[in-house]
């Protein structure tokens, strides 16, 4: 099997900007990328942990340095770029300084034990696998919230102390984005756990409760998506981003008949932190603003939702968006089911919404 390898590079003492090389590997006898990281280092020097615990970045997805390739080739292909867990905290190659993560145990302060201690550096990974750290760098960390939840669960009468403590932090759980995208073989305990710590300290509400229509009254109607519809218009010659949210098999579906380029885009996969939006749209505006901006740049010619909730996010909310990536994004945002009609057709029904968005597409 061969594989094509950009390794991320860099010496605190003599590098000035870090930079990838490029391997052009034939495997023999490796069998994960501990072996190939090896093997690598058996022709050219790499800082890294000779351990299959040992954290690394692969496409974007964090991972153990114990995946098999046979995992890495399914799901990644063969095409790699391996980077460490944090860039910003790079001193030589894939090791970095993590005093940043240790120390936010000083959080809890006495209320951790020894083995408590133990504990979160096994949770390492939780910490620096957080897109809120690409905004927030002071961010409490994901991993303090786990060992929180952890810690009650053990000793329920230290759980008013735990929440006075979490609640101090300026930049709290309230920041929270989720992790099941960006880790690999993600256990979706730790979620809840963390969304039982986000509801404990009364930041974690329903989606029918938040009010993601910022100063705006207007409600649009979108209708129902038609599962038997008849395709009278290709988008053979659209670029169209699409954020999935939620029955993206029937949009897929939709796409798939269209005939248009769908953009592969990382961003469409972040996470929008919805349920905490009333208590702090701070998070999802920045994060919107990264998925709207990345659409805008790659010439999409509208950004496609899902959801009602989404399409108010990206839509209503657009001057706070513009504002925080210092730039006017004039992109679109359309309704799936506004697609759906569209393609079947519907332009009449279709314009009764599409004309009230903040932008119109002005595709009828």
């Amino acid at each position: 099997m061969k594989l094509e390898i950009s390794l991320f590079k860099f010496d605190k003492n003599s590098d000035y900007l870090p930079y990838y090389t490029k391997h052009f590997l034939k495997t023999e006898n490796e069998k994960n990328i501990l072996d190939i990281l090896n093997t690598i280092n058996k022709s050219a020097k790499l800082g890294f942990t000779d351990s299959a615990d040992f954290d690394l970045v692969i496409n974007g997805v964090y991972v153990k340095a114990s995946i098999t390739l046979e995992e890495v080739v399914k799901n990644f292909g063969k095409d790699l770029t391996i980077e460490p867990i944090s860039i910003r905290r790079a001193y030589d190659d894939l090791l970095i300084d993590d005093n940043d993560f240790k120390e936010k145990i000083k959080i809890l302060k006495d209320l951790v034990q020894p083995e408590d201690k133990i504990e979160y550096l096994k949770l390492k990974q939780y910490f620096y696998a957080s897109n809120t750290l690409n905004y927030k760098s002071d961010y409490i960390g994901d991993a303090i919230l786990i060992l929180a939840y952890d810690i009650v669960q053990k000793n329920p009468a230290l759980g008013n102390y735990v929440l006075l403590a979490l609640d101090a932090v300026e930049i709290g759980s309230q920041y929270h984005t989720s992790l099941e995208n960006r880790i690999y073989n993600f256990d979706k305990s730790i979620e809840e756990k963390i969304q039982t710590v986000q509801d404990n300290l009364n930041q974690f509400e329903p989606l029918e409760k938040q009010n993601f229509r910022v100063n705006k009254t207007l409600i649009l109607d979108f209708g129902k998506f038609e599962e038997n519809h008849e395709i009278k218009h290709d988008f053979k010659d659209f670029n169209i981003a699409y954020y999935p949210s939620k029955n993206t098999e029937e949009t897929l579906e939709l796409l798939n008949k269209l005939d248009a380029n769908i953009l592969k885009l990382d961003s469409m996969k972040l996470d929008l932190a919805k349920n905490t939006f009333n208590k702090n749209p701070i998070i999802t505006y920045h994060v919107a603003a990264t998925i709207l901006l990345d659409a805008f740049d790659n010439n999409a010619d509208f950004l496609l939702v899902d959801t009602n909730e989404d399409f108010y996010i990206f839509d209503y909310n657009r001057k706070q968006l513009e504002k925080i990536c210092g730039r006017e994004v004039i992109l679109p945002i359309i309704h799936k089911n506004e697609l759906q009609k569209l393609a079947s057709g519907n332009h009449k029904e279709a314009s009764k919404t599409l004309t009230k968005h903040q932008i119109n597409p002005e595709i009828i």
